[in-house]
């Protein structure tokens, strides 16, 4: 139920793809400000991976967080802490339906690639993947990401302009750093000049993400 102190409680899921019984992985798909979970299933028709479940979370008025995502994490809540909670909860719902971490993909576009990334680093495991195109971990400058333990190898694609007006190139690249130091194997690609969007490399790039993440149900990873 959506509360105050809760605001993207309860909001609804759309889903594509596989059904979730069925899959071989699973998607977690978080969309940009302003947009809609419509908005970033667009990519699982660009994607176009086989047996591959797509869960989009919709925010509360459409934005997951109101202040920019390198500013003081204080200003961003409730609203921070409500939306990894509900990826979190997703997370839950996947796994009981008997997909394993190893085959959950985090996946998003701007505030939904910032989330992605921030969710990752605050619960390191071995994970599918993260695909983040055009954003970054969560905080102010001076932030310190230093949750124990460890990413396992997990594949981690960041893809980003170097002149995006919203996400700070130096942030880009901490974040690629950050993940590398907490044990994931990191993709970073930087296109120059690129507007706020996903280009056909940043796509390719995050079929051969979910491709890798998809295991036969019932089998574990080695």
């Amino acid at each position: 139920m959506t509360t105050a102190s809760d605001p993207h409680a309860g909001q609804p899921v759309l889903t594509a793809g596989a059904p979730l019984t069925d899959a071989e992985a699973v998607v977690i798909a978080i969309h940009g400000r302003g947009a809609t979970p419509g908005d970033i299933l667009n990519l699982e028709r660009a994607l176009d991976v086989e047996r591959v479940a797509w869960l989009a979370p919709a925010a509360a008025g459409r934005n997951w967080y109101p202040l920019r995502f390198i500013s003081p994490k204080a200003g961003n809540q409730p609203y921070l802490d409500s939306a990894l909670r509900r990826i979190a909860s997703l997370v839950d719902e996947v796994t009981a339906g008997g997909v394993p971490h190893e085959s959950i993909v985090l996946l998003g576009f701007s505030q939904g690639a910032c989330l992605s990334l921030e969710f990752a680093a605050r619960h390191p495991r071995r994970w599918g993947g993260v695909v983040a195109f055009s954003g970054g971990l969560i905080g102010e400058p001076g932030t310190v990401w230093d949750t124990p333990g460890s990413l396992e190898g997990t594949p981690v694609f960041i893809g980003c302009s170097d002149v995006d007006p919203h996400i700070p190139l130096d942030r880009v690249r901490e974040s690629a750093e950050v993940m590398t130091r907490m044990g994931a194997t990191v993709d970073l690609r930087i296109y120059p000049g690129m507007p706020h969007t996903v280009n056909g490399d940043e796509i390719a790039a995050g079929r051969q993400v979910l491709e890798a993440a998809r295991r036969p149900r019932g089998t574990a990873s080695a």
